[in-house]
């Protein structure tokens, strides 16, 4: 059993998004800060392994305006708390370092969600497949500029889009999850794991109302499939009840 930390790149891989020549995406980076796990060695080179991850999630998007400027800022933010069951592949060396691979079907809890939109005054292009009506229903002081631009003459102030409490995103996701690394031996029953981690989820974060506006064309914005992606270094430490292998006798 032992406890875990990690620092993550977070994606938030949507479809939409990334054809709107209204976003950008950035670079995004959150933490896991505390997760804690149970294993079975089943045989020296393959056990099984329970954790449970608080995982911040989500990325931020640039809003740019025809001159390619920053002009706002669209941020998801999400939190969850994942439930992993993995099955774990080890070197069978009894050196004090040995290899590690993870693998399996991951269940995330959702625990918080937020998506906002901050926009500032400029002229943005109008997306294809989005009507300069549909804009108005969002900013009711846009105006058209006949070009497939349009002009917001003043700040629009952060308002949420999407939130957990409002029912907006699925309570629950089903991921894949994957790793690799090191396990190394600090005492007869220590190790520390070093990994690189990655999860991805297999359904869209948003609930199925939300979706079908979108497809409907009620928002002013693209629509496309929507996934969590999380790339990362993790660290373990962890108890072992019984000897490890390179302390053994």
């Amino acid at each position: 059993m032992g406890v875990t930390t990690a620092y993550n790149a977070t994606f938030v891989l949507d479809k939409g998004l990334s054809e709107d020549p209204r976003y950008s995406g950035t670079y995004t980076y959150q933490t896991s800060p505390i997760g804690f796990n149970f294993g079975v060695d089943v045989g020296k080179k393959f056990g099984l392994q329970l954790e449970s991850i608080l995982s911040n999630q989500g990325q931020i998007y640039n809003v740019v305006n025809t001159a390619k400027e920053v002009a706002g800022t669209r941020k998801i933010d999400m939190q969850y708390i994942n439930l992993p069951l993995l099955m774990k592949f080890s070197g069978g060396g009894s050196g004090r370092a040995r290899g590690n691979f993870n693998f399996g079907p991951q269940l995330s809890i959702l625990s918080k969600g937020v998506e906002s939109l901050t926009t500032q005054a400029g002229n943005f292009e109008m997306p294809s497949g989005v009507d300069f009506e549909t804009i108005k229903q969002d900013y009711p002081t846009a105006v058209d500029n006949g070009n497939g631009t349009y002009t917001i003459p003043n700040d629009i102030p952060s308002r949420d889009l999407l939130t957990k409490q409002a029912g907006d995103f699925k309570k629950k996701e089903f991921q894949l999850a994957a790793a690799f690394g090191l396990d190394i031996d600090l005492s007869k029953h220590l190790y520390l794991t070093t990994q690189i981690r990655a999860n991805y989820s297999l359904t869209d974060m948003r609930n199925e109302d939300v979706i079908n506006s979108l497809k409907a064309g009620n928002f002013s914005e693209v629509f496309g499939g929507r996934a969590n992606c999380l790339v990362g270094v993790q660290l373990g430490l962890h108890y072992y009840f019984g000897s490890l292998r390179s302390f053994k006798e």
